[in-house]
């Protein structure tokens, strides 16, 4: 059965990510030390990972909330629509993420970047981009693709079942959230 193999395709992927937590809880430190410093975190994706990218950050700012810890200061580049249609519009799709990480950018910042091909040109020029503002940077990606090669931190879904991928990252991103609010 076929619906059967996607959910044990799905459930082997959170499992391999049980057996790799030194990559989530290092996501977890950076993350709390980003809180800590009342540093900014940016987010970013495209297509169902661009809804993903977005509803961490509303994990982020609301979800994670305690009383013995700073609230966090996120943001997600997809949830501003006439800036992302005006630099796609005006300049090119492949910079809707990275010039605006440049109004943004400050020392301590960290740049979330989540594709599920690991190959879409925006993330990886908005990677850079980070890179050169010398801030540090996670991909959330599939088994394949360049993202995982250029961040600093890299958590791989081992699937190309793009559906799959966005699925387990939810799920990652709602355990990392659950850790965040202690």
């Amino acid at each position: 059965m076929e619906n059967e193999k996607f959910l044990q395709d799905s459930k082997k992927s959170i499992d391999s990510l049980i057996e790799n937590n030194d990559k989530i809880s290092e996501m977890i430190n950076v993350l709390q030390e980003v809180r800590n410093n009342k540093r900014n975190v940016f987010v970013i994706g495209n297509g169902g990972s661009s809804s993903t990218a977005s509803h961490f950050v509303c994990d982020l700012l609301k979800t994670s909330m305690n009383d013995k810890q700073p609230r966090f200061r996120a943001q997600c580049f997809t949830d501003n629509t006439p800036v992302m249609t005006a630099w796609s519009n005006d300049v090119s799709y492949d910079d809707i993420f990275s010039e605006q990480l440049k109004n943004f950018v400050e020392q301590g910042d960290i740049l979330i970047a989540i594709s599920c091909s690991g190959n879409s040109p925006n993330i990886l020029k908005a990677v850079d981009q980070a890179k050169k503002n010398g801030i540090k940077t996670i991909g959330l990606t599939g088994q394949s693709g360049k993202l995982s090669n250029i961040t600093d931190l890299a958590i791989k879904v081992p699937s190309d079942n793009i559906l799959l991928i966005e699925g387990v990252h939810s799920v990652l991103l709602h355990y990392i959230t659950e850790r965040l609010r202690g």
